[in-house]
């Protein structure tokens, strides 16, 4: 891969040809999430081979270009402050996500909704620069990567895909499929649409064992590009109005209790919820940003969570 002034991508470093592909689109409406995109590929990078003259030489490359996007983007907190960052990629995936599940449950099965699935469960991989994934982040990369793959081979096959949870029979993932480092979905070269998409009418779904939080909307200008077969039009969708929740009463004018005693951990998670409610602000997510600052409050005045 040369593309942003690299140098060929050597075959050892095959497994992160995604990653980078997925920056290079992202380069221009999401850069915070290509440069994170960039960050988990350098490091996987580092982990697979850095003694090889041919990957060192990439590596310093990717990392000199991860230097001057850092540089770029000096003033953006999502760049400065990890937890920030975290919020931010977390967000971005969630919603292709759900654009991709929506899709899916109203059974429109096309090109652009495969490569979202999977798109998310590969901005998932790219949390881990920030630490271990919650238990629900591995749910989602799980169930992502087995809707691509299950869509995928479905229409291949010219057979229907059912819409939904369906058992997850066996492994999706096996070692043929991931020998290139991702499962045999369409071709991954094609450059993004420039339609933008914003959220269907279709409500935000959830599945056994995974909440999905009520009023989240697929992003928009998801990165793959929509057949002209399918029913979603090139035109801008209008959101359905959100639902947003009702604030707990209790938790006007409260004050903490002389005996609260928060924690460091305390605060650190309150700052956490408070950095997601405004990630969630700038996808104009109101509900889920509503129920962020709840726990915020809640887990300040109380000491509990």
């Amino acid at each position: 891969m040369a593309a942003s002034g690299l140098p060929p991508l050597p075959p050892q470093f095959k497994p992160i040809q995604h990653f980078l592909r997925t920056a290079q689109e992202l380069e221009k409406r999401e850069p915070v999430v290509a440069y994170y995109c960039r960050l988990y590929a350098m490091q996987t990078g580092m982990k697979t081979d850095s003694k090889n003259p041919e990957c060192r030489k990439f590596l310093c490359k990717l990392m000199d270009h991860l230097e001057a996007m850092k540089k770029q983007l000096g003033d953006n907190e999502a760049i400065t402050q990890e937890i920030v960052g975290c919020a931010h990629v977390e967000n971005y995936a969630l919603k292709m996500f759900l654009y991709a599940d929506n899709e899916d449950r109203a059974g429109r099965f096309h090109k652009n909704m495969i490569k979202s699935f999977y798109t998310a469960s590969l901005l998932i991989d790219v949390l881990t620069v920030f630490g271990e994934l919650t238990d629900e982040n591995v749910q989602h990369r799980k169930y992502a990567r087995w809707k691509a793959t299950y869509i995928h081979n479905c229409l291949k096959n010219g057979e229907t895909p059912l819409s939904g949870p369906i058992g997850m029979e066996g492994e999706f993932c096996d070692d043929q499929n991931e020998e290139d480092g991702s499962p045999a979905l369409p071709n991954q070269e094609s450059q993004p649409s420039s339609s933008t998409y914003e959220s269907s009418n279709v409500p935000a779904s959830s599945y056994t064992g995974i909440h999905i939080p009520p009023g989240a909307h697929a992003p928009a200008n998801t990165p793959a590009e929509v057949p002209h077969n399918t029913s979603v039009t090139s035109s801008t969708l209008q959101p359905t109005p959100q639902n947003i929740p009702i604030v707990d009463p209790s938790l006007y004018n409260v004050q903490p209790s002389g005996e609260i005693r928060l924690t460091p951990e305390d605060f650190a998670r309150a700052q956490k919820y408070c950095k997601y409610a405004g990630s969630a602000l700038q996808y104009e997510d109101v509900s889920t940003a509503v129920q962020n600052l709840q726990k915020a409050l809640k887990l300040l005045t109380t000491g509990r969570e």
